[in-house]
C-alpha cells in the first residue's frame, strides 16, 4: 500500500466534499449572518488550500516512488498537517463565527511552507 498516495486520495475526496458543502449547504445557512459572506469566503480559502494541497501530496508521493530519500515524505505530512490545522480553522470558524482561531491559522500555513521546503530540498537531492 502507498500510504502517501492514499493520504493524497482522502485528502483531494474530503477537500471535494467539504468544498461542495460549502459552495450548497453553508452558503444557505450563513446567508442571513450579519458576517456570513466573510464566513463563506473563509470556508471557500480553505477549501482551495486544501486541494491544492492534496495534490501537493500526490506530488510528493510521486516523487517518494522515484526513491528520493525522507523528504517528499517530509513534504506530504506537513502539507497534510497544514490542511488540518490551515483549512481546518478556517472550516470551523466559518461554521462557528469564532475569530479566536484565526490564531492558528498561520500555524498550518507555516506546515504548507515546511512542505514544500522539503519537496525543494527532495528535488536538490537533499
Amino acid at each position: 500500500m502507498d500510504v502517501l498516495l492514499v493520504l493524497s486520495a482522502i485528502a483531494g475526496f474530503s477537500g471535494v466534499a467539504l468544498g461542495a458543502f460549502g459552495a450548497h449547504g453553508l452558503r444557505k445557512r450563513l446567508e442571513h449572518a450579519a458576517d456570513g459572506t466573510r464566513r463563506a469566503e473563509w470556508w471557500q480559502t480553505g477549501a482551495t488550500y486544501h486541494l491544492v494541497h492534496a495534490l501537493a501530496i500526490g506530488l510528493a508521493a510521486s516523487v517518494a516512488a522515484r526513491g528520493a530519500g525522507s523528504w517528499p515524505g517530509c513534504a506530504a505530512w506537513s502539507f497534510a498537517g497544514g490542511i488540518v490545522v490551515f483549512s481546518g480553522s478556517l472550516y470551523v470558524m466559518a461554521v462557528t463565527g469564532l475569530r479566536k482561531l484565526g490564531a492558528v491559522t498561520p500555524l498550518g500555513g507555516l506546515a504548507f511552507l515546511a512542505g514544500w521546503v522539503c519537496l525543494l530540498l527532495a528535488g536538490l537531492g537533499g
